[in-house]
């Protein structure tokens, strides 16, 4: 209601004159800035946050609040009509920098301009911006030639410059994941990405202002050296006042604004200083205390408050001069100053809701027709288009068929009093004036979470990129096994520059593969793997290959009969009652997303197939697999069968009874439980009434398996996290599993498992997609700091959540332990690691679980399937010690819930990470909306290695050839095990060789980044036809400019190895007179056809009794053989399809 009071007054305001309004949180000023925009379409609403660190951190804010502030900054400038302004009592008591700074920081070019490259150059520098290979982020910016890629904060779209000389020709809009042009515009605006600027003005006035108050340096400074080197560091913002002649507040922006605030928001900012206070007075006793200190971390030298933040003082003469108006939901007072907007809270359909005896829409029907005959509008409000849409098809399946799906609050105001509008609003709870009333669908359904549509990044290329080839990784060459990749090389082929890239073997000999048949390697593991590297020339590494496509046809042959077995036996059809169905899926509290949605198709179909269903729902944590079993299971109870489900350890079985309970209730459908946490004769109780029938779902540990436990009509078993059964119970797993529908849900893809369903054996469906704000994790990369541990682990506990605090190895638990206890005595640690007997570790998480202790100290044993949703806290020690995936799984344990969720990835003092650690911790920091749980996990195969598909071994074939050539291996195995084509050898990786002396690269003066220019012939590589390869040259233009000449020969080059691979030709060696093809294993797929061929041609083309094809030509030009061979290839592919 309060969005709406604002939109109203508004109005009333003349044009020019602003609204500020100020919230007591973050989530607050979101919501009301989301309502505000939909009640007052015509109204610019601008958002100004608070940093989201606290006063006197160790880190920066989030670069994208920091942009945002600036955007808004700029906005408010330049305003050209009415505005409201919606921020939060932090960020308006704190200063920034004043509006003649901001209003001169800006950069603006329009086309036709002269640009200066090197001026543009320092002032992004100098601005905050980060010089990047690819432009993928907000502040990221690169350079080639005369293209310059700018991703600018505030814009969706990142922007392309392309010069003419000096001169600005084009300014492009392009997609940051594809990096292809979408369109074009005219002028390009630059804001600072903070409101900290390097140039040589405010670094002299920080080291003036620095100096004054601290003194001269004692021991390293790190952030003084930073400043004046003009690099950034990790918390110069707290700094702020010295790098500024002057700063303002919101106050002085606004100088005609109408304010208001929240009701309690005095109260807020009277603790804000308060905290601001205990703060500053930690870090200046810590500061003096310092030099009694050794081995410390360089001291926090703080700001005195004053300086950066808003007296009580000046913000009672602030409210006094602009008479700040506050929102009341109480009665109005006599007597002031007062707005009156007379309205009240909405019917909220709780008590229905606990009533069994009352179906919830029928309830709602009644409200809606009492509401209607007192003459009010009626609006349903739902938080998606999907959820719109959903209850749209309720409503109609309970009688309230009169509505209408409306788009805008205009189309609202016009609708019939006698028809229900069902609006997409995000408000928690409804509302009611004297002329129309909102109800929300977290009024009718209980809790819902308000999730911005957002879009999001595949993470595929970001990943290849992340973790492309680095010097020293393993790799497999298909001919000649295990090397060590070395660099990438530029060498003389018959004249002609050639890119290739150099492998290593036993004995230091070297081997050369040119860039266009890189397909033909494939990754093993990184520099620390433990592979033994072959001797090129060996016949071990043959030996080897031979040995593993034996038994790899033996297990394919398994797997399809296993497979063709459960595919012959009849399974119950089950297919969804659309009414109760639809309503079941509206308990839901969370729009689901694309990936969830596809993975529920997959069930239902497999369901109503009427064969047995046999698939893996395979994504992190909290990606929302349990919500496909809870739909599996009501599927299948509403057809008369009953429901398993099994989970490895006590807890995860307690949080899916908790959950189907509650998702259950009111649907007369009984769910029972079996664990050993569950009482005796409570477990006979449930036996017997699984056995009449009676319970329809059960749920527990393995003691679902137990031979006392007799189903009387068992129809779905899901399996949660399989991997973690024993040998015995996955063998009774098997035997439950013979004749009935079954699902696994895995939050760790693991080999086994991963490898069944990408051989098309079993179904696989991947959730890759976070829910919105899934993975809207706070990650914090800093050096070991006392007062942040602290303050992240009391944070926590007084907002009523625990903490993990994870250390990489058992011998530092003990320390880390005494640690914690001199630091945050106020916290109850308990300590888990793997050595420990696994009932004990069992009863350490349930009572963590329970809330008995505050902080989970642990190795990281914490089970990846676990949902705690109160520990939103991680604390990784050490982090450099971990791998990417292992950081990215040990993040996805927190953010659970509706709060923020903090990581604090720390370092050890004074010790600075390889550049290997750095690149993985920069990487998991930029993975923030990502779902790349599964790409890391599959990319980290390699490197954990992997087990036998059919067996119970957890290290197995991976080990010798590595997981890319293994599962190729096994794919075409299965292909043709299926095909019953089993008599030929398993034709894995080949790659066609194509000489034609023309230099073939991509040369580092078009992409100077190595690392780019390998994760671009890796993508070269695996262009599949014509269709590809034009569409990468494009992008490629549109990225780095007009192709050179030995660019357009690499592509050339693999389109006609596409054709060879259709052909089957090995190679064709090409000169002045012509070509001479090599056949795979001197095989042509139609000989008839190649003896018509021949025949044509007449003496020019000859088949030598090598089985060789000679085809002479007068090719004394580079580009005649290119388009020679490219059409030969193309004709002999032609024949050989025939």
């Amino acid at each position: 209601m309060d969005a709406l009071v604002l939109c109203e007054t508004a109005k009333e305001l003349e044009n020019g004159q602003s609204i500020l309004h100020i919230a007591r949180d973050d989530i607050r000023m979101e919501n009301m800035a989301e309502l505000a925009a939909y009640f007052a379409p015509d109204v610019e609403v601008i958002t100004f946050p608070a940093w989201d660190c606290l006063p006197y951190d160790r880190v920066s804010p989030n670069p994208d609040i920091l942009a945002r502030r600036m955007t808004s900054l700029i906005k408010i400038i330049s305003a050209s009509k009415k505005q409201i302004i919606i921020s939060t009592i932090n960020a308006v008591t704190q200063l920034i920098p004043a509006r003649d700074t901001v209003k001169s920081a800006g950069f603006k070019a329009n086309v036709g301009d002269d640009l200066d490259i090197n001026a543009l150059t320092d002032y992004l520098s100098h601005n905050g911006y980060s010089r990047a290979s690819t432009v993928v982020d907000h502040g990221d910016f690169a350079i080639r030639g005369n293209i310059i890629d700018i991703f600018p904060p505030g814009s969706k779209k990142p922007l392309r410059i392309d010069l003419w000389g000096d001169e600005i020709d084009t300014i492009k809009i392009f997609d940051p994941i594809n990096q292809r042009t979408e369109d074009k515009t005219d002028k390009i605006e630059l804001v600072p990405m903070g409101e900290v600027f390097l140039n040589e003005a405010s670094i002299n006035r920080f080291k003036r202002a620095y100096l004054s108050e601290f003194g001269p340096a004692r021991g390293n400074d790190p952030l003084y050296e930073a400043v004046s080197e003009a690099r950034k560091h990790a918390g110069m913002e707290h700094w702020l006042p010295y790098y500024h002649e002057k700063l303002e507040t919101l106050f002085d922006y606004l100088p005609a604004a109408l304010v208001t605030m929240d009701n309690l928001t005095t109260e807020a900012f009277e603790a804000r200083l308060s905290a601001i206070s205990d703060y500053y007075l930690a870090r200046k006793s810590a500061f003096e205390q310092a030099p009694n200190k050794r081995d410390s971390i360089a001291p926090y030298k703080p700001v005195p408050p004053e300086q950066l933040f808003m007296s009580a003082a000046a913000w009672e003469e602030y409210a006094e001069t602009f008479k700040i108006h506050q929102f009341n939901p109480f009665d109005a007072p006599q007597g002031q100053d007062v707005r009156c907007h007379k309205g009240s809270a909405g019917r909220n359909f709780a008590p229905e809701r606990n009533d069994k005896e009352i179906n919830i829409y029928d309830a709602l029907r009644k409200h809606v027709v009492s509401l209607q005959e007192s003459g009010k509008k009626t609006y349903l409000a739902s938080y998606s288009v999907g959820a719109r849409d959903r209850l749209s098809a309720v409503l109609s399946d309970h009688g309230m068929a009169r509505h209408k799906l409306l788009d805008s609050w205009k189309s609202a105001k016009r609708l019939p009093k006698d028809t229900i509008g069902l609006v997409i609003l995000a408000i928690e709870h409804g509302f009611e004036t004297d002329k129309f009333a909102i109800i929300s669908e977290q009024d009718i359904l209980g809790d819902r979470l308000i999730r911005k549509v957002r879009r999001t990044r595949k993470a595929e290329n970001f990943i290849s990129e992340a973790s492309s080839l680095t010097p020293g990784d393993l790799v497999i060459h298909m001919d000649h096994g295990i090397g060590r990749y070395v660099d990438l090389k530029t060498i003389d082929v018959g004249g002609a520059a050639h890119d290739c890239v150099l492998l290593t073997y036993h004995g230091g000999d070297k081997l050369y593969v040119p860039v266009e048949n890189i397909e033909i390697l494939s990754r093993y593991g990184n520099e620390e793997s433990d592979g033994k590297l072959d001797k090129l020339g060996s016949v071990a590494w043959q030996g080897r290959k031979a040995t593993l496509k034996k038994r790899i046809r033996e297990m394919a042959d398994e797997l399809i009969k296993v497979a063709a077995e459960r595919a012959l036996r009849k399974g119950e059809v089950i297919k969804p009652a659309d009414g109760l169905y639809n309503e079941f899926c509206a308990r839901f509290p969370y729009t689901e997303t694309d990936d969830q949605l596809r993975a529920i198709g997959d069930v239902i179909n497999d369901l109503s197939s009427g064969r047995p269903m046999d698939r893996l729902i395979c994504g992190d944590v909290g990606f929302g697999k349990t919500e496909v079993a809870l739909r599996s299971a009501f599927l299948a109870v509403m057809e008369g069968f009953q429901v398993a489900i099994v989970a490895p350890t006590t807890l995860l079985a307690r949080q899916h009874f908790k959950t189907f309970t509650d998702r259950f209730k009111g649907l007369n459908i009984k769910v029972g439980h079996l664990s050993r946490l569950v009482t005796p004769k409570i477990q006979k109780l449930t036996k017997e009434e699984v056995s009449k029938g009676d319970c329809e779902i059960l749920i527990g540990t393995h003691a679902v398996l137990g031979d006392k436990v007799q189903f009387n009509n068992l129809g779905l078993l899901v399996i949660d996290e399989e991997q973690h059964f024993g040998v015995g119970h996955k063998e009774k797993l098997k035997k439950l599993k013979s004749n009935v529908h079954v699902l696994t849900l895995t939050a760790t893809p693991i080999p086994r498992t991963l490898q069944l369903a990408m051989s098309g054996i079993q179904g696989l469906s991947l959730i890759a997609t976070p829910p919105i704000d899934r993975l809207a994790v706070r990650t914090f990369v800093l050096p070991m700091d006392d007062l942040v541990i602290r303050e992240a682990l009391l944070r926590e506990h007084y907002r009523g959540g625990q903490s993990f605090y994870v250390c990489p190895r058992i011998s530092d638990l003990k320390e880390v332990a005494e640690f914690l206890k001199e630091v945050v005595p106020e916290v109850k640690v308990v300590t888990a690691h793997g050595r420990m007997a696994p009932g004990q570790i069992e009863d350490i998480m349930n009572a963590f679980y329970d809330g008995a202790y505050d902080v989970l100290l642990s190795t990281t044993i914490v089970e990846s399937g676990l949902d705690i949703p109160t520990a939103n806290t991680m604390i990784i020690h050490r982090a450099d010690n971990y791998g990417l995936a292992q950081l990215y799984q040990l993040r996805g344990r927190v953010g659970r819930s509706k709060v923020r969720a903090y990581a604090y990835l720390t370092l050890p003092p004074r010790r600075i990470p390889t550049p290997q650690a750095e690149k993985r911790l920069h990487v998991l920091q930029t993975l923030d909306t990502l779902g790349a749980g599964f790409t890391l996990a599959s990319h980290d195969l390699d490197i954990r290695g992997a087990g036998n598909l059919l067996g119970d071994e957890q290290s197995g074939h991976i080990k010798e050839v590595g997981i890319e050539l293994y599962q190729q291996m096994l794919e075409e195995a299965v292909a043709q095990a299926k095909s019953g084509s089993f008599d030929g050898e398993i034709d894995q990786g080949w790659s066609p060789q194509i000489n034609v002396g023309a230099s073939v690269m991509i040369p580092e003066r078009y992409v100077k980044d190595l690392n780019l220019r390998m994760s671009l012939y890796r993508r070269i590589a695996g262009l599949d036809d014509k269709n590809d390869v034009d569409a990468f040259g494009a992008e490629l233009i549109d990225r780095f400019g007009t192709l050179p000449e030995e660019v357009e020969h690499l592509l050339k080059i693999i389109e006609i190895k596409q054709y060879c691979r259709r052909a089957g030709i090995e190679k064709i060696e090409t000169g002045p007179k012509g070509a001479i093809i090599s056949f795979r294993n001197s095989k042509f797929a139609n000989p008839g056809g190649l003896i018509e061929f021949l025949t044509k041609q007449g003496s020019v083309t000859k088949l030598r009794p090598d089985h060789k094809l000679v085809y002479v030509r007068k090719w004394s030009k580079i580009e005649s053989r290119l388009i020679g061979s490219l059409n030969l290839s193309k004709a002999m592919a032609k024949i050989a399809e025939k």
